[in-house]
């Protein structure tokens, strides 16, 4: 049994909107050659509630790549998901950071 190890980074975007609107433009981007995971999750906050997901992306030991390589990957999606999705902002959340992207006004 072979054994690959790398170290540990992990980027997750927190996103309202529609997953199989998400799902098919994910499948595109990640036909370059990129892999990511994606979980619903429902989210609450005052005065209201809506649907959407947790977009997350690892260090895969088979094709490893630097923490910075995965967080700038991360940004990007997170950013072409807010337009895809016609949201209004993400979360892109990392070990060491987490970074809130938004197109609203005043944010």
């Amino acid at each position: 049994m072979k054994k690959v190890t790398c170290q540990t980074y992990t980027a997750e975007i927190y996103i309202a909107g529609d997953i199989p609107v998400a799902k098919q433009f994910l499948r595109e981007y990640c036909l370059q050659g990129f892999c990511v995971s994606i979980e619903p999750v429902h989210y609450i906050y005052t005065m209201g509630e809506e649907s959407g997901m947790v977009v997350r992306i690892i260090n895969y030991p088979r094709f490893p790549r630097s923490p910075d390589e995965i967080k700038q990957k991360a940004i990007y999606l997170g950013e072409k998901l807010i337009n895809g999705l016609h949201a209004g902002s993400c979360s892109v959340v990392c070990n060491d950071e987490t970074i809130f992207l938004s197109r609203r006004e005043g944010d």
